[in-house]
């Protein structure tokens, strides 16, 4: 598992990198808007952060002023950095689908499908009441799954098999097969765990 110096490290790679492009070049690639020539405003969630270019400083736009997690933020700068895919409207893969994710399987399970699996497969309702907060659509699938549009290219779909005395909870989290050409496997991982822990969040 990385540790917070690395995360620290990618971040200041990321925005040495994007530091070379302007804003509106950024905003118009990643599909956010600007609220003016050096600020970017990125819902997230159920959150929303301003992020000012070149230095790449994240803030909190709620008045509570919390701190971005550096995670997020580098989870962020990796979005900021892709380049448009060719069709945004792939088809649904599961995660051993992405190219070169085999690796990290272990630690998606760990981080996404376990925690949504364990905290919803017996309170389904739950789930249902925290993917209504965070815009999630429905879609026909298991007992109830939703489709979240995490970035204006990127979507989840989360999947909830619920459980009964005689079989145990399932779960399951799909992605668009170009979201390999967006994120590494690792950031797909932190990605489908981020959604899932603030569903959670949500849902007590």
């Amino acid at each position: 598992m990385a540790r917070v110096d690395d995360y620290i490290n990618a971040k200041k790679i990321a925005a040495g990198e994007l530091g070379k492009e302007s804003c509106d070049e950024i905003g118009k690639r990643s599909g956010f808007g600007l609220i003016d020539i050096n600020t970017l405003r990125i819902p997230f969630l159920d959150r929303v952060y301003l992020v000012g270019c070149p230095r790449f400083e994240f803030m909190d736009e709620s008045s509570e002023g919390r701190e971005v997690p550096v995670q997020e933020q580098v989870l962020l700068l990796h979005y900021l950095m892709a380049k448009p895919s060719v069709n945004f409207a792939g088809k649904w893969v599961s995660f051993r689908e992405i190219p070169g994710a085999s690796f990290y399987f272990s630690a998606f399970v760990k981080r996404a499908v376990d925690p949504l699996k364990k905290t919803f497969g017996k309170e389904v309702s739950g789930f249902v009441k925290a993917a209504s907060r965070l815009n999630g659509k429905t879609i026909d699938a298991g007992d109830a799954g939703f489709e979240f549009r995490v970035f204006p290219r990127v979507s989840l779909q989360l999947i909830i098999w619920k459980g009964d005395e005689e079989f145990p909870p399932e779960a399951n989290i799909l992605f668009y097969d170009t979201i390999g050409d967006i994120f590494l496997p690792e950031d797909v991982a932190w990605l489908a765990g981020m959604l899932v822990y603030r569903l959670m969040a949500l849902a007590r």
